[in-house]
Order: structure tokens, then sequence, then C-alpha cells
């Protein structure tokens, strides 16, 4: 993550930068942003290994990591092809030669992130919230449980994960319904590669979610909660991220505004849904055990 944080230090004051346009103060705004991130994330890696971490408010912890999670974990799979896909798209934009090269250490030092960033929030949950990991799936119903609004909750989200599932999959074989025809050329590997993945997780999300829910479909609950957990985390952040495209500082979607409108934030909705029932469940999960 340093020399991740230290090109996006260096691009905020317009230093380096591999094309002109980068030099506006639109992206220099964005690259001071995600250098912040970045930053916040060499926190949490403090705050993982030290005392002080676990006195630390949880929302505080559990949001970054959330959206961290869901937005690096899957690049893991995608990275090898993402690096060459993105100097393509450099080169494509007018970028020497030897800032596309940027992009291989730009992905390596996210996928280094996206391994280390799960395994040492197991560590400090399994310190601070062992009811997050430990034990069966199969828990009683503590008194005053929520299972009935926790699985009306899993029942719609995991409708609107399959739904958005089958649309990304269907773009992502090459289906057109949705797409702009006059722009095939937005419909690059990047696009292709990132709609998969969507549709890989919203499809796993929904099983997860309805398993965490119900009680019921796997024998221990950390692997349901894993993929939980890492499908809402992606669907919301790669629906922000989906969000750079109406600044203009992403190149536009090859989707209809309408199908875009709707996948994006649909994406968003259900990513949030998904976390708010995976919420109910671990605090049913907490009575259950502590009783």
């Amino acid at each position: 993550m340093t020399p991740y944080l230290l090109i996006k230090v260096v691009w905020s004051f317009g230093l380096l930068v591999p094309t002109e346009e980068m030099a506006g103060a639109d992206w220099r705004a964005v690259n001071a942003v995600t250098a912040l991130l970045a930053a916040v994330a060499v926190v949490l890696a403090l705050a993982f290994t030290r005392p002080w971490g676990e006195r630390l408010p949880a929302w505080l912890v559990a949001v970054p990591v959330w959206a961290g999670t869901g937005l690096l974990v899957p690049m893991l799979v995608l990275a090898p092809v993402l690096g060459p896909a993105a100097m393509r798209r450099d080169r494509a934009a007018g970028s020497p030669d030897l800032w596309a090269y940027e992009q291989i250490l730009v992905m390596v030092s996210l996928a280094g992130v996206g391994a280390g960033l799960p395994l040492a929030l197991v560590g400090y949950a399994r310190a601070r919230w062992p009811h997050a990991l430990r034990g069966p799936l199969a828990l009683p119903e503590p008194p005053g449980g929520t299972r009935r609004l926790r699985v009306a909750l899993a029942g719609a989200v995991a409708a609107g994960c399959v739904l958005l599932g089958c649309v990304k999959g269907y773009w992502a074989a090459g289906g057109v319904a949705g797409l702009d025809a006059g722009s095939p050329d937005r419909r690059d590997l990047w696009w292709h590669l990132l709609t998969a993945s969507t549709a890989v997780w919203a499809l796993a999300g929904a099983w997860a979610v309805l398993v965490v829910a119900a009680g019921r479909g796997a024998r221990r609950f950390a692997p349901p909660m894993a993929v939980t957990w890492v499908s809402s985390g992606m669907l919301f952040a790669y629906g922000v991220y989906d969000l750079l495209t109406l600044t203009g500082l992403q190149r536009p979607a090859p989707e209809l505004p309408l199908a875009a409108a709707a996948t994006r934030d649909g994406a968003m909705l259900l990513g949030v849904t998904m976390a708010l029932t995976l919420l109910l469940a671990l605090h049913d999960r907490r009575g259950a055990l502590r009783g």
C-alpha cells in the first residue's frame, strides 16, 4: 500500500502525472481522495496490531474495512488480467509507456492489501468479536430475536441479487440489450471483467445472505458470513466506483443511462441491505452464545 500511497500523493500535487488530463484540478482531487483512503488503510493496519485498536468505536473500524474488503478482495482474482487491461487503457489515452507500467505497481499493491486486509480482520475479529467467527451456523433464537425481520430482508436482497447477477452475467457474456449500440468500444476487457465479477459476487451473496439469515444451509457460520461480508461490500463499493462515470473522471459507461442507474444504484442498495441483515444475524448470534 505504501507505493500506491506515494504515487497518489505525488499525483495530487500534479507532479509526474502520466497524461496532461490528469494534471487538471478534478483528477488531482480524485488522487487526493484515494491518497486519503490509502492513509486510512495504513491506520487500520496499525489498529489491527496495537492494543489501542480494540478500543476504537466498532463502526469506525467496521465501515472502512467492509468497503475496503469489498473493493479489494475481488481484485485478487482479477488483478493479473486487469493490470494489462489498464495498461492498454493508459496507452489508448496517450500515456507514455513508462507510466503505463505504473499500473502493474498499483495492481500489486491493491492485490497485496486485498490479501492482507481480510487476514488482519480475522485476527482482530477473533479478539474483539469472537461470536462473529466461531461455532456452528444453527443456534437457538435468543429472546427478542430478529429472525422474521432478517429472513424477510434476506429474501428481498437475494431476489434483487439474482436479478442483478443475471443482468450482469448477460452483459458479460456478450448480450447487448440495455447497452448503447453506438459505443461498442466502451465494452473493453476491463468492463467485461468487472461486470462478470459483479455477477458472480451478486449470486454468491444471494446464497450467503439466505443461509446467514435462516440459520441453515451450512455447518459453520464463518463461510457464509464471510461471503455475505465481501459480497455486500463489493456491491456497495463498486456501485460508488461506477458513480465516477457521471463526473467525467472515468470513461462513460457502455450501458444506457437508465440501465446504468438501475444496476449501479440497485447494487449499492443491495449491498447496504445485505450488510444490515448480517448485522442483525450477528446481534442475535451474540445473544444466543451468551445465553
